[in-house]
């Protein structure tokens, strides 16, 4: 009976402090949410989340648009991908020696010889013919994922003589790095099957389109080599597969654009995979697909399964404009989880984060598990 009564308060006083076996003191659960597992969304409120796993200090460190930060860029840190500390603004831009002046977005920040390079866009300063849309891409650096990032020159990276957003930088084994990013919707209009047939219906006179390029950068980041090569747009033909989810801003009368944007590239196997996001980022219509190929710079087949993250409202959830990707990797590099934004009826127009597991099936088929609201294990298992 004694050994029972051991028993039962030694287990009272474990689950009161919440002290494990190797005397880490947990952090509580919000209100709701068991011990151990976690609930989306998370309480982060940015859009386009970019995750870096930061080996030295081992946290993960997530930048995004928004964030609290005015004209720049700020950074969260956690342990597990769920807990994030705000750790304040570590990029300040519109400022006499910065290129950009506002529309700071989509930084993503990489860890290359114990600097941190930060890549972003923002509305370039040079633009004598006044352009509503003059973003580019440029790269700040720093010695900390917590900055201070600073320019590392007084122009973008290149000018391809167009708006550019959504940088994403892929390092490749054979020792070449290479820049993706998407041209913007603006002043682009494209022929297509969809476009005719919004102008034939009286909906919109014309349909401007967005595409994701790529382009080899220089070791240095300070230029780029040879083209541009395009790799995914909209589709052309109505019948197309991927047509109907990647046209829905311009048939549900969202907007006259149609977007191929915040790419993320990575490789499994011998597999190149792209993701990437179609539709208004400002619509509930916003969502997630993939593309496959065989070198960096394809050509890239959009996937069958697309898209593979989108709303749940038509299976009776709340969440909305699902988009903007990055991936989070476990420290062992074997577990892949989705992080993007999205918005739910409690966060209204505000964008917030989610993270959701991801996984590479056998037959090479991308499979997000969301998005999801319902509570679930830690994404690291703590």
């Amino acid at each position: 009976m004694q050994y029972k009564l051991n028993i039962i308060i030694f287990a009272l006083l474990f689950s009161i402090t919440s002290v494990d076996l190797f005397g880490q003191v947990k952090a509580p659960a919000p209100a709701g949410v068991k011990v151990g597992v976690y609930k989306n969304p998370l309480a982060v409120s940015l859009g386009d989340p970019y995750v870096l796993y930061d080996a030295p200090s081992k946290l993960y460190y997530m930048y995004g648009t928004g964030g609290g930060a005015k004209d720049g860029f700020a950074t969260y840190s956690s342990p597990d991908l769920v807990n994030w500390k705000n750790e304040g603004q570590v990029y300040f831009g519109n400022k006499p020696d910065t290129w950009g002046i506002h529309s700071f977005w989509a930084p993503e920040v990489y860890r290359v010889k114990n600097k941190y390079y930060m890549f972003y866009s923002a509305q370039w300063r040079d633009n004598p013919t006044k352009e509503l849309e003059n973003f580019r891409i440029g790269v700040a650096v720093a010695d900390k994922p917590t900055g201070p990032f600073r320019d590392m020159g007084n122009k973008p990276i290149f000018d391809p003589g167009y708006p550019i957003i959504d940088a994403n930088v892929y390092f490749d084994k054979n020792g070449k790095t290479y820049l993706y990013y998407s041209r913007c919707c603006y002043k682009h209009p494209v022929q297509s099957e969809v476009a005719d047939w919004a102008k034939k219906i009286g909906l919109y006179n014309e349909i401007e389109e967005s595409w994701v390029y790529g382009i080899e950068l220089k070791p240095d980041f300070s230029g780029t080599i040879g083209e541009s090569v395009l790799l995914l747009r909209p589709p052309v033909k109505m019948n197309d597969a991927q047509a109907e989810w990647e046209s829905r801003s311009v048939t549900s009368k969202e907007v006259n654009r149609r977007w191929t944007e915040g790419s993320y590239t990575f490789k499994h196997g011998d597999t190149y995979y792209m993701m990437y996001s179609a539709n208004h980022f400002g619509g509930e219509n916003y969502a997630v697909g993939y593309a496959t190929a065989k070198s960096p710079l394809g050509p890239y087949k959009k996937a069958a399964n697309n898209p593979v993250l989108e709303k749940n409202t038509q299976k009776g959830g709340n969440v909305t404009g699902t988009g903007h990707n990055s991936i989070a990797f476990s420290p062992d590099g074997k577990q892949m989880f989705c992080v993007y934004h999205g918005r739910t009826t409690k966060t209204g127009k505000d964008r917030v984060v989610f993270i959701d597991k991801m996984e590479i099936q056998k037959d090479g088929k991308l499979v997000v598990l969301g998005p999801s609201t319902n509570p679930k294990p830690l994404p690291l298992g703590k």
